[in-house]
């Protein structure tokens, strides 16, 4: 844990609800020197009636906006609590934190819907009230209103961190879809970005529904497998592998009904968890194959999946000219890069600076992320 200077430091805290509904990830930021530094962080998993309530959110289904109006107001107190929580830990006091960046959780995703689309909840209305601390949130759809995907947004945040002028390298975060951030080593070039597809959401859906399991611990289950290759064939050719970029996907897309519209039911069930391993594993090298320097570089890996060790095995085979290493080789610890990103991406917010890269979103032009919820007594720090 880092020193706090109340005179001096400029904390934010990052909120990140994922794709995998694992639970809510909280950092404690310290954002006054170059790179963010994580002072303090916090891991709660959901509630079970609230971790339902979002997940039958993510599909069309009936009195959609009664429930969508309850979980986003349930989403915002429960992460009051936690920033409470975080706060007691440290300890600190609201009026000594500049900012809240909250991702919120992602509900529904359709960039390519006429008109595009996306929708975080998370109430910051709430959250802001219950802390007593400015919330930036919604950071989203202002890409979209630019012509964007809305998605990935980390990249910015990766190339701060990451980008080296003598290698090229390669920044994966695999939380329940899989995103990565090209990083050439010429500036000449641009950081360019997306999602590979399915990361950690197939693997642990399918454990969940055939073992009540709330994911593949190291990857142990799908190691004691096999490849179904024509079942991996059949999932390959969806054409989301093949769209180009700029593109981004969801649970809107990949999830459990998508992999059982392609079973028989005669598939032993640890081949079909092999499976989708390789899956995820196959898609992602070849984004990385496809968009990435020929020669190789270093790959960066962060999110739930660095725990996966089948995963990364079957990475590594895939990629042989590639170095793969977790981002905890240069200082961060991967299980709280999105948390983090999302706090810097609250203070770019609160300075007026742009938050995404058109050549990651495919926005017509870089824009300031985010909506802001001031609070009283709690003034917006001067540009």
């Amino acid at each position: 844990m880092l020193p706090i200077d109340d005179t001096n430091r400029q904390l934010y805290i990052g909120v990140m609800s994922g794709t995998s509904l694992d639970g809510v990830d909280l950092v404690l930021a310290a954002c006054d020197t170059a790179l963010p530094e994580i002072v303090a962080t916090l891991h709660r998993p959901y509630p079970p009636e609230l971790r339902q309530q979002l997940a039958t959110l993510t599909a069309p289904g009936a009195n959609e906006i009664a429930r969508l109006g309850c979980a986003d107001i349930a989403l915002g107190r429960y992460i009051a609590t936690l920033i409470a929580e975080l706060l007691a830990s440290v300890p600190l006091r609201p009026e000594q934190i500049v900012a809240i960046g909250s991702h919120g959780h992602t509900i529904r995703h359709a960039p390519d819907a006429n008109p595009p689309f996306t929708l975080q909840i998370g109430d910051a209305a709430t959250l802001a009230e219950l802390t007593g601390i400015t919330t930036v949130a919604d950071f989203r759809r202002r890409d979209i209103a630019a012509g964007g995907q809305g998605a990935p947004l980390v990249p910015l945040f990766h190339e701060q961190l990451l980008r080296c002028d003598h290698v090229e390298r390669v920044c994966l975060n695999i939380g329940g879809m899989a995103n990565i951030t090209l990083l050439p080593a010429s500036h000449n070039r641009p950081v360019t970005g997306f999602d590979t597809g399915p990361g950690n959401v197939l693997l642990d859906s399918w454990i969940s529904y055939c073992r009540n399991e709330g994911y593949d611990s190291n990857g142990d289950w799908a190691a004691s497998g096999r490849v179904i290759t024509s079942l991996l064939q059949q999932l390959r050719n969806d054409p989301y592998f093949a769209a180009p970029i700029p593109k981004s996907t969801g649970r809107e897309r990949f999830n459990l009904a998508w992999l059982q519209r392609y079973l028989h039911g005669d598939e032993l069930a640890v081949d079909v968890q092999t499976t989708v391993t390789e899956l995820t594993a196959s898609t992602i090298a070849d984004a990385i194959l496809c968009y990435g320097s020929a020669s190789g570089g270093e790959l960066f890996i962060c999110g739930g999946g660095v725990h996966n060790r089948e995963l990364w095995r079957r990475l590594t085979n895939h990629l042989p000219q590639w170095k793969l290493r977790s981002t905890a080789a240069v200082g961060l610890d991967p299980d709280w890069v999105e948390a983090l990103a999302f706090a810097w991406l609250a203070q770019r917010t609160l300075r007026r600076q742009p938050g995404n890269l058109p050549a990651v979103t495919g926005a017509h032009r870089a824009v300031i992320l985010g909506a802001i919820h001031p609070v009283p007594g709690n003034p917006l720090p001067l540009i």
